[in-house]
Formats: structure tokens, C-alpha cells, sequence
């Protein structure tokens, strides 16, 4: 096996390890709101306190060209090493929101170092197939995200040890990062500090249109990942019981986000780098527009018309995911490489934490029937930008001339 799949392979598995921190606490909400007592606005504070954090790690690493200055190996590990710490803190020590609060921001302002470092290693080893390549790690970062649902579903155990596995698989992330991951032969070159480069991403047409095609994916992905478990434990409650094919809730939420969000992500690489960048998102945020504004039709209804609708908005949703960041590779200054990823996925994040806090007061106002509704003009939006993105000259430098 030539060393970038190897690499690739070692790659995703610690991204995969890692991210199970993010959404460890979203998957054990139910509890928490139980034994806290909290409402609406404090089980989205949970969400949207790591959102914050990664907002401010990304934007402080953007501000510094961190990931352009210091290796990107060494920030993976720290980052991986300081989220798994905080929330084991948490599973260990906290019995209150604001502490709690603290704590997840702490893991968000972590995962800064851990997620879009990652990305750019990987395009030190690829080139050609740049794109799978990337789709496999976020994949692979999808499944990690999911994780905390799948050990729910799988066992009875209580909210605290689900928080400390998650921590225990980051920390095996980052002792996985540290021995056997590197950069490839096409390193971009070490850059200077450059106040201005944070902001460079969205002064030049190609890369600002990919961002906003990134940004109206982002107002939808992290919002449903957020809110589907909830959901899909809320439609078999009004049916009165009953199961997903077999599966319970958090199983069946793990399935449609992880599984099939993987699966996307592998299918979104693949097919991008043989249609087009363009071509491939527009195609994926019509689908996954189209199931978050459709999704709640089924609520209540057969548990296996909810189901295989989630499962096919898990694939499309994330499908998309990777080609944007691919294509700021693709179409930025080489080395402010990193901290263009960088600056992207600030943004991006900031439009998350409106999105998840707009759901739960929008099911009072609806009912979970239209309340993903919502989430639709996200995608709806960046088919408009990368449809202006494939008509530009800029396009020809993505893919290999593939639009």
C-alpha cells in the first residue's frame, strides 16, 4: 500500500477518535435535562458553547497563521490532548450548567487544533485525488461525531462514563497522531506572520464564493446533527413506541449520522474528483435541502418512512462537506493554506450557533413537523454561490479543469 493511503488510513482513524468529544454531551442531553432540569435555552447552550469555542480557537489560530506556522502535527495533539482533558472534567467533577458551560467551550476552543489542522496534512499527501482524500477524513470526522450516540444506543451506561469513554478514545487519538502521523511530500511552504492573511480568503472571487457555498451548508449540517436525536426520539414518542427498524433512537441516530454520513462523504470525494467540485455540491445541497424540508412530514408517521428519510439526509448533508475546504486547497495562496481552511470554518461555525438556537423555540412554534424547515435556504443559497463559482475562469484550477 503506497505510504498516502497508509497515512489517509491513520489519519482518519485519529480524526474519527478525536471528534467523538464534540457532540459526547448532545448525545446524553435527555439525561441531563432530567437530572438538571433544563429548558430549551440550556440544552442548546450545551451545543452552542463548543460552536463558540471552535469560533474562537479558529479565529485566534487565524489571526496568528497558527496552522501555517507551527506543524500541524504537533497542534493536532495538543488540541485532541486539552478537549479530551476538559471533558473528562466534566463527566468527573460538574453538576451545574454554567460549569458545564465553561467546560464545553474549553472542548470547542480544542477542537480548533484538532480538526482543520487535520485537512491540511492530508493535502500534503495528495494531489490527485485530493478530494476522496479529503471526503474519507470528513467521514471519518462524521462517524466521530456520531460515536456518542452509538454508545448509548449500544449500552445502559450512565451520562458521566459515556462522557469518559469519549474522552478516553480522543486521548487514544492523539498518542495515535503523535507516533505515526506526518506530513506528505507536497508540503506548502512555511509562512511569516501576516495579520492580513485571515481576511485574504474572502477578498479574491474563487475562494470567497467557495466559502459562501460553504457557509449555507454549514447554516444546515451542524443544526441537524444536533437536533436529529432529539427528533427521532420525539417521533417514535408521539407514535407511542415502537423502534427504527430494530434500532432505538440514539442507535438509529448513530446509523443515519455516522454511517451514512460517512458514506457520503466517501461518495461526495469520489464523485467530486470525477465531475467537479461545483458540480457535486450543487448536487448534494439540493438533495439535502429538499430532506430537511420534508423530514418532518414523516414525524409520528411509520418509524421506517422517518428512518430512511434521516438516513438519506445523513448522506447528503455531509456529501458536500469536504469540497469546499478541498477547493480553498485548491484555489488559495499556498502557504496561508491553513489558516484560509481556517478562517473558512470560523465563519462558518458562527452561522451554526444561530441556526442550532433558532430550532428548539421554532418546534414550540410549529411542532417538530416544519421546524427543519427551516434549515433549508441554507443549501438553497449555496447552490446560487457555487453555481457562480462554476461559470468563473477560477473554476478551470479545481479538480484537475473538472467544474
Amino acid at each position: 500500500m503506497p505510504e498516502r493511503w497508509r497515512q489517509l488510513a491513520v489519519l482518519s482513524l485519529a480524526e474519527l477518535l478525536a471528534l467523538s468529544l464534540w457532540f459526547s454531551v448532545s448525545a446524553v442531553l435527555p439525561a441531563l435535562r432530567r437530572e438538571w432540569a433544563l429548558g430549551d435555552a440550556g440544552s442548546a447552550a450545551l451545543t452552542v458553547a463548543v460552536q463558540l469555542g471552535f469560533i474562537a480557537g479558529t479565529l485566534g489560530a487565524a489571526l496568528a497563521n497558527l496552522p501555517d506556522v507551527w506543524p500541524a502535527r504537533r497542534v493536532m495533539v495538543a488540541g485532541t490532548l486539552v478537549g479530551a482533558a476538559a471533558n473528562a472534567w466534566l463527566a468527573l467533577a460538574v453538576d451545574s450548567l454554567a460549569a458545564a458551560l465553561t467546560l464545553r467551550f474549553v472542548t470547542g476552543v480544542a477542537m480548533a487544533g484538532a480538526y482543520p489542522p487535520a485537512m491540511k496534512i492530508m493535502a500534503t499527501w495528495f494531489r490527485e485525488g485530493r478530494g476522496l482524500a479529503i471526503g474519507i477524513l470528513v467521514g471519518a470526522l462524521t462517524i466521530g461525531s456520531a460515536m456518542p450516540h452509538l454508545i448509548r444506543g449500544l449500552t445502559d451506561l450512565p451520562w458521566r462514563q459515556t462522557l469518559l469513554v469519549a474522552s478516553a478514545l480522543a486521548a487514544a487519538g492523539a498518542v495515535l497522531t503523535r507516533c505515526c502521523v506526518r506530513e506528505g511530500p507536497h508540503a506548502f511552504p512555511p509562512a511569516r506572520f501576516d495579520l492580513r492573511m485571515a481576511a485574504a480568503i474572502f477578498r479574491e472571487r474563487g475562494p470567497r464564493l467557495a466559502c459562501f457555498g460553504y457557509f449555507g451548508h454549514m447554516w444546515e449540517l451542524y443544526s441537524m446533527w444536533a437536533w436529529l436525536g432529539l427528533f427521532l426520539g420525539a417521533s417514535l414518542e408521539a407514535r407511542g413506541g415502537g423502534s427504527y427498524l430494530g434500532l432505538n433512537a440514539p442507535a438509529a441516530t448513530f446509523v443515519a449520522m455516522g454511517v451514512g454520513g460517512a458514506l457520503g462523504a466517501y461518495a461526495g470525494g469520489a464523485l467530486a474528483d470525477r465531475w467537479g467540485r461545483t458540480t457535486l455540491t450543487m448536487a448534494a445541497m439540493a438533495l439535502s435541502g429538499l430532506s430537511a424540508a420534508t423530514i418532518g412530514l414523516s414525524f409520528g408517521g411509520p418509524p421506517a418512512l422517518t428512518f430512511v428519510l434521516a438516513l438519506l439526509w445523513g448522506v447528503t448533508v455531509i456529501a458536500d462537506s469536504a469540497q469546499f475546504s478541498t477547493a480553498v486547497t485548491e484555489l488559495c495562496p499556498p502557504a496561508y493554506v491553513g489558516t484560509a481552511l481556517t478562517a473558512q470554518t470560523c465563519v462558518g461555525f458562527a452561522l451554526t450557533i444561530i441556526s442550532i438556537w433558532l430550532i428548539p423555540p421554532f418546534v414550540r412554534l410549529v411542532g417538530w413537523g416544519w421546524a427543519f424547515a427551516l434549515l433549508a435556504p441554507g443549501p438553497a443559497l449555496g447552490v446560487l454561490a457555487m453555481a457562480r463559482l462554476r461559470a468563473a475562469p477560477e473554476a478551470v484550477r479545481m479538480a484537475g479543469g473538472r467544474r
